[in-house]
């Protein structure tokens, strides 16, 4: 019997990873354009807001990217140049590069691994991996684009980093794979032939 493969599972997470990145990203930032350097919409109050910030002193450029620089608005947003939590953002196009690049790795190496058939079997390592694959390309996107990551999600109650879609893929893709390598090693432990033969019990005469 052939064995089930679950990499359409990677292709629908990274997609509709993708989309939903995308869409809210210039979704927000049009919706709370308002001519000013920020634009804010109150969620929960006292707790969360969706915040849209732009900056005057990057113009957009004159290229095929100025389309898509300014759909939103006119003015360009202002853009983690790091990682998660602004890590390296202080270096600005220097880890932009070098994010981006890490990026790129990072999605090369899962559809690699997602070319393997024991991963292909694997369902719930195909979402981790689809979820990571298209947060991965949603953040590459914005860092060849904007040359860094629109962030619009704040949880300012506890002054949380702002964040985006993407991010939220990338950790609940982590997660879900954090918490395969520790469950399937216990659940997938093969049997040797002889020991399975010996725990079937022998017919009754």
């Amino acid at each position: 019997m052939a064995q089930r493969s679950y990499r359409w599972l990677v292709v629908a997470l990274a997609v509709v990873g993708l989309a939903a990145d995308q869409g809210s990203k210039y979704g927000v930032f049009r919706w709370l354009y308002d001519g000013s350097f920020r634009g804010e919409r109150e969620v929960v109050e006292g707790w969360f807001k969706l915040t849209a910030e732009f900056d005057d002193r990057v113009q957009p450029c004159d290229c095929s990217f100025h389309v898509l620089q300014t759909w939103s608005a006119p003015k360009m947003p202002r853009v983690n140049h790091g990682a998660l939590f602004g890590l390296g953002g202080e270096h600005k196009g220097g880890a932009n590069q070098v994010f981006a690049g890490v990026s790129i790795l990072a999605a090369a190496g899962i559809i690699i691994w997602t070319a393997r058939r024991a991963t292909a079997a694997d369902g719930w390592l195909c979402a981790a991996l689809g979820l990571i694959l298209g947060g991965t390309i949603g953040n590459l996107y914005d860092r060849i684009v904007f040359n860094g990551v629109r962030d619009f999600l704040y949880f300012y109650k506890i002054d949380w980093p702002v964040f985006n879609v993407a991010d939220c893929c990338l950790v609940c893709g982590a997660g879900m794979l954090l918490l395969h390598a520790f469950v399937a090693p216990a659940a997938s432990t093969p049997v040797p032939e002889g020991q399975a033969a010996a725990a079937v019990p022998a017919p009754a005469k």
